[in-house]
């Protein structure tokens, strides 16, 4: 199989073989295929509409910390 990647795809897929973390670009991409693979469902529209909301509000600062909320979500639903 021959296939085109974008320059960065290609430069991501390197640097996992020179790290050590893969032998070959054979096996990045097969790792990541396997992960498709384990997926239950590829994100729907309105996942990725989401995903786009959450994107547009960090990068107008609109961020909170992440130990605040999850104090809040442990008071509202364990009491603690």
């Amino acid at each position: 199989m021959q296939a085109t990647l974008k320059p960065e795809i290609q430069e991501f897929i390197d640097e996992q073989v020179r790290s050590g973390r893969f032998a070959s670009a054979a096996d990045v991409i097969e790792a990541g295929v396997a992960r498709l693979m384990l997926e239950p469902e590829p994100l729907d529209e309105q996942d990725r509409e989401a995903i786009g909301r959450a994107e547009a509000a960090i990068a107008r600062g609109e961020t909170f910390d992440f130990g605040a909320a999850a104090a809040q979500l442990r008071e509202k639903y364990i009491g603690k």
